[in-house]
């Protein structure tokens, strides 16, 4: 048999293996193309808005590229593949291999073997990650419009999913620095519609297990009420909302402390009512950051950072990282471990930055601390007076209480 015939057989095969559905990729290797880098391409049956479609991996030493065509467009391409650039092609169906291969004195061989387990074709666009927050069997997550009744996310909630599974596993890994049943007080501070308040009381309760007591703090009454009704479907006893601000909110003890997108000074309250209450653990992920852009603005102070501060995109910029760069140094100031972090969210808030405080379970020496309080206040004070700030609401609040 020619050559060409072989390429042909070979093709015929791929062809009907795609339309009897028995097909489940094909690898394309020993490249003798003029892209160096280019090393293997694979190719898998994907559905794309319903359409069946080829996609290639086109797999490069330091990178690779997918491309999408459709299932005529692919045969074609991976007949040119196999006449040209590729000297070995392996056809995997669900029962056998189908392997091409040019040998030498380029005669093109085509044999088959058969495989001693069924394989199964996989038509996923995209892998799906496995989730902390799972959508079956949530009952919250239907009423919430997250998914359907069968666990289906809805399309225009695939951010909101993906943000709440980000938000749980960064929280899990937090949460993790502490002894089991560590923590049993749980408050969201500005808990909105209650997404990840839901999910959050989840996994601790369902999936690690913990006793714990969660409560969101919002100030719209309706949704209070929609929240409530929703934990008492779900089952969820040790979970309620209740109405009020975060600055009126009033708790004696909280082992970890969340609050997600608090505008402006509603952080620093937030922040505030942590430090009041010695949380474990503090999370905030601010916005609006406002009063000390104020200051910086009404006072103008000359320096190096003159040539930055007077564009105003760039004085918001540096208005965000010194009000929560003080507020890090705040927690420090109180016994906190810091982090402060950047992660990527959903559409509408594209980037956001996390301010973690860490109470480290082994207290440092009192002569220690001390030491180090006096010099956070003075990296403080410094801070202050370098940007022109008469002061920051979260040190105003905590001197108030003469906590500082």
């Amino acid at each position: 048999m020619s050559n060409q015939l072989h390429l042909q057989q070979f093709k015929d095969q791929l062809a009907e293996s795609i339309s009897s559905n028995v097909f489940v990729k094909i690898s394309l290797g020993n490249y003798q193309g003029n892209e160096k880098e280019l090393k293997n391409i694979y190719v898998r049956k994907v559905k794309i808005k319903r359409t069946d479609m080829l996609s290639f991996t086109y797999r490069y030493k330091t990178r690779d590229i997918i491309k999408n065509l459709s299932i005529d467009e692919g045969i074609n391409l991976i007949g040119h593949f196999t006449s040209n650039d590729f000297k070995v092609a392996t056809l995997f169906t669900t029962e056998k291999e189908v392997i091409l291969e040019h040998g030498k004195k380029q005669l093109v061989s085509v044999r088959e073997q058969m495989l001693s387990k069924v394989l199964k074709p996989n038509l996923s666009h995209n892998k799906e990650k496995k989730r902390l927050i799972q959508p079956v069997g949530k009952p919250y997550l239907v009423e919430l419009k997250l998914t359907d009744s069968e666990g289906n996310v809805f399309k225009n909630a695939q951010d909101k999913y993906r943000q709440i599974n980000q938000y749980i596993e960064i929280l899990n890994s937090l949460i993790k620095e502490f002894p089991a049943g560590s923590i049993k007080q749980v408050v969201d501070m500005g808990s909105g519609k209650g997404y990840l308040t839901f999910a959050l009381y989840d996994y601790l309760y369902q999936v690690l297990a913990e006793q714990v007591k969660v409560t969101g703090v919002e100030y719209k009454e309706d949704l209070v009420g929609l929240c409530n009704a929703i934990a008492k479907q779900s089952g969820f006893k040790q979970l309620d909302f209740v109405q009020g601000t975060i600055e009126n909110y009033d708790v004696s003890n909280i082992d970890l402390l969340i609050a997600l997108h608090a505008c402006d000074t509603a952080t620093d309250d937030a922040i505030f009512k942590g430090i009041k209450a010695a949380a474990k653990l503090i999370v905030v992920a601010p916005c609006c950051h406002k009063q000390i852009r104020r200051e910086m603005e009404r006072n103008k102070i000359k320096n190096e950072m003159s040539v930055l501060t007077k564009y105003g995109i760039f004085m918001e910029r540096q208005a965000e990282m010194v009000t929560d760069g003080i507020r890090a140094l705040i927690l420090e100031y109180f016994g906190y471990k810091t982090k402060v972090f950047e992660f990527i969210s959903d559409a509408h808030t594209p980037k956001n930055v996390l301010v973690v405080g860490i109470k480290p379970i082994n207290q440092e020496s009192n002569k220690i601390r001390e030491t180090k309080k006096l010099e956070i206040k003075q990296r403080i004070a410094e801070t202050k007076a370098y940007f022109g700030i008469g002061y920051h609401h979260l040190e105003r609040l905590l001197e108030q209480e003469q906590l500082v």
